[in-house]
Formats: C-alpha cells, structure tokens, sequence
C-alpha cells in the first residue's frame, strides 16, 4: 500500500530554503528600504559646499548615507513591534512583515540590534562627531516610538529633527561647516512633508483615524492646513533667502535662478496632496509623480551647472 507524502514535505530542504528566503524577504521589507530616500538629506552639504565633485568626500558621504539607512531600518523595526496590534488594525499597515505574521518577533528583534549597534559602531569608526550625530538622532527616534510620536505637534516636530540630523551629519563625516540658512531650509522641509503627511492619514482613516493612531485625534483637516500653508511658504522664504545672502550664493551669485524651481516643486507637490490625494508617504509621492522627479532633476543639474562655473571671478550669465 502507498503512502501519500504532502507536497510540502516531499522535499523539505527546498521548502526550508523557500521559508528563508521568505523570511529574508520579509526582513527587507520591514527595514523599508524606499525610506532611504529621506537620507539623501546627507548630500545637502557636499553639494552646497560645491565639493560634490570630489570623489573621496562622495564616498564617505554615501558610506553615511548607507548607516544611517541601516539605523533608520532598526528604528523601523522597533516601531512596528510595538505597533504591532495597532497595525493589525490598520487598511494597508497590516500587511507589514511583523503584523502579519511573515516576521517572527525574535528575528526582528535580533535585526533591529545588529542594525543599530553596527551602525553606530562603524559610524564612529568613520568619524566620531558623525558617530556622535548618528546616535543622537537614534536616541530621537527610539524616543519617538515610545513616547513623542503620542504628542501633538512634537510627533512632527522630532521627525523634522531626524532630517535636520541627517544634514548635519552629512556635514560632519567630511568635516565641512554647514550654513544655518541650509539647516533652517531642512526643517522647514521636514516639517512641510511632517504634516502633509498627517493629512493623508486624516483622510485615508477617516472617522477611524484616532484608533488606529491616537494622536490623530488632536488634529483635524483645518489645522493641518493651515500648518502646511505655513511651513510650505517659510520653506520658499528660507530657500530664496539662502539662494541670496548666504555665503554659498556670496560665492555663486545666481543661486537665485534655482528658485523658480523650488517653488514649482512646492506648488507640485501641494497639488498632490491636495488634488490627488497623495502625500501619505513622501518618498512614494517621489517614485511615482514623473513632473516632480524631472524638476528635482532639473533643479541638481542647475545646482550643478552654476558650483562648478558661477562663481564672483567666473560669472556664468553677465548682466
């Protein structure tokens, strides 16, 4: 008489590979690496010191920028543990790694350490004040996942802080002194993209919103409207300033030309939230909309263009 061996079990080396693999996927995933694109923030310094293309300080910037990366994924696992029955609860955080099941809790855990620690660890390896800024934003963030992500208005505020950090950090790893105009400019950023984001979850969730994440409860629509007109028109105001008074533009004086830009990509983007619904998720906002990745990319090639021929001995445009 024959027995019947489940399909499962007929070659159990194969399905335990499919499981690792599965898991490895999972993991990947859980450590969001589309969220890497908030750490381009660490370039801001290499290119407006105009030193961008020095080959040496691009490397160590993008070795910054691939730490923090990994840092950023253990904060993303430490969040979604303790958010784990909430985002159960959740239309689309549901299907994260951790909350349906395909990322044991153990293995998250273990991931999220040896994410943290060696970051750290080689960061400082790879200069102590970037090791030093690297730590403090993880601090910031472990911080937030307990605590400040359930106050109002600091939930916004100490995420801006993460992209602050990550200016100045990208500064610090090449040693360059960073201009306050440039730092004013990445918070008013981070606080724009902060609460637009707050108003997609508004909408998404609807009347459920403060279930699924209580905080929501102390905003309504009005509010962050007006808090996004604000920080939307400051983060022009601050753009135009530096692209004027600050040393960098003393030394390449049409800056200025890249403003238009700026504020088309604002605008584009306020379009989206509020026209298209978009806006939940920055750096998805970023992958899919090809008007606002073509004026970015217009924007670094200007950027580009005027650091390496602009400059007060060399002008480009004679008026």
């Amino acid at each position: 008489m024959s027995v019947k061996i489940p399909k499962e079990n007929r070659f159990p080396e194969l399905n335990s590979r499919v499981r690792k693999q599965g898991i490895v996927v999972s993991l990947l995933k859980a450590i969001r690496p589309k969220q890497a694109t908030k750490n381009l923030f660490l370039y801001a310094a290499l290119i407006f010191t105009g030193r961008i293309f020095e080959p040496a300080l691009f490397i160590k910037v993008t070795v910054g920028f691939l730490l923090f990366t990994a840092v950023a994924g253990g904060v993303y696992l430490l969040n979604d543990i303790l958010d784990v029955e909430q985002d159960r609860q959740h239309p689309t955080k549901c299907r994260r790694p951790i909350a349906s099941g395909q990322l044991p809790v153990p293995l998250a855990i273990a991931a999220m350490l040896l994410l943290e620690l060696g970051g750290l660890a080689v960061g400082w390896h790879e200069s102590p004040s970037f090791g030093i800024a690297l730590g403090v934003y993880l601090i910031i963030q472990i911080a937030y996942c307990f605590k400040l992500k359930h106050l109002v208005l600091l939930d916004v505020f100490t995420i801006a802080a993460g992209f602050v950090l990550r200016t100045v950090a990208g500064g610090l790893i090449i040693h360059v002194s960073i201009s306050h105009w440039l730092v004013l400019c990445s918070l008013q950023l981070a606080l724009f993209l902060g609460f637009g984001k707050r108003r997609q979850e508004l909408v998404l969730l609807g009347a459920g919103a403060g279930s699924h994440r209580a905080i929501l409860e102390e905003y309504s629509m009005p509010f962050l409207d007006q808090m996004i007109n604000i920080v939307s028109a400051v983060s022009i105001v601050c753009y135009s300033v530096y692209s004027v008074e600050s040393e960098t533009a003393h030394r390449h004086p049409h800056l200025w030309i890249t403003v238009p830009i700026v504020i088309y990509s604002v605008c584009r983007y306020l379009y989206l939230v509020y026209q298209k619904g978009w806006g939940g998720a920055p750096d998805e906002v970023l992958m899919k909309d090809r008007a606002l990745q073509a004026a970015i990319i217009l924007w670094f090639m200007a950027v580009l263009l005027l650091f390496k021929f602009d400059n007060l001995g060399h002008p480009l445009i004679n008026f």
